[in-house]
């Protein structure tokens, strides 16, 4: 994926469309182009939305769960913005209908979301275990999942004094996430996801 050199604010990023589809983060004030991914990638990350549904639903919660349709502002130390797409969100269902009239982001200043998914790729690798893991941080996500095709493991990140704590899963450990303690889901049934 190659980068568009163009600096942009944030307001420009909210309205840019360049008439072709294409999803952009922002980052750094450059828009980067985002790929459609894999089907294994989109069938995971699906699986994933349905099941953290199934789980809401379960437990009454005024909670919902949406693929690739949230932006996260996120704070980064230069001047220019960074806005990014996780492949789920988990968020109250009150914070998704405010959004109802208005760009689907959540700013700065509104609260976190409660957990956020990125599914690696060969390209994202880099990005999603480091700059995604440091702007989650600081913008107090309290759960980030790193679910890793290529290693086949997850590694569930919890917040724990402002960073996060690491649990890595694999093979048919049931995954434990503080979000959602009842889910019983393993590595194996999220990699073997077929959309």
């Amino acid at each position: 994926m190659t980068a568009i050199t163009q600096k942009l604010s944030f307001a420009d990023y909210l309205a840019y469309d360049d008439g072709t589809g294409t999803r952009y983060e922002l980052v750094e004030g450059e828009l980067i182009p985002m790929s459609l991914g894999t089907g294994r990638h989109r069938a995971i990350a699906e699986f994933l939305n349905d099941q953290f549904k199934v789980a809401i639903r379960a437990a009454g919660l005024p909670w919902t769960s949406k693929d690739m349709r949230i932006g996260i502002r996120s704070p980064r130390g230069g001047c220019w913005d960074t806005s990014r797409i996780p492949d789920v969100v988990v968020l109250p269902i009150e914070q998704w209908q405010a959004m109802a009239d208005r760009e689907a982001v959540i700013d700065l200043s509104d609260p976190p979301p409660l957990l956020v998914v990125e599914v690696v790729s060969e390209s994202t690798q880099s990005v999603d275990y480091r700059a995604k893991y440091s702007e989650y941080s600081v913008l107090e996500i309290l759960e980030y999942w790193i679910v890793d095709p290529l290693a086949e493991k997850v590694t569930i990140c919890r917040l724990n004094e402002g960073r996060y704590d690491e649990t890595v899963f694999i093979d048919k450990s049931i995954i434990q996430s503080d979000t959602f303690p009842a889910l019983q889901i393993t590595p194996v049934q999220v990699f073997a996801a077929q959309g």
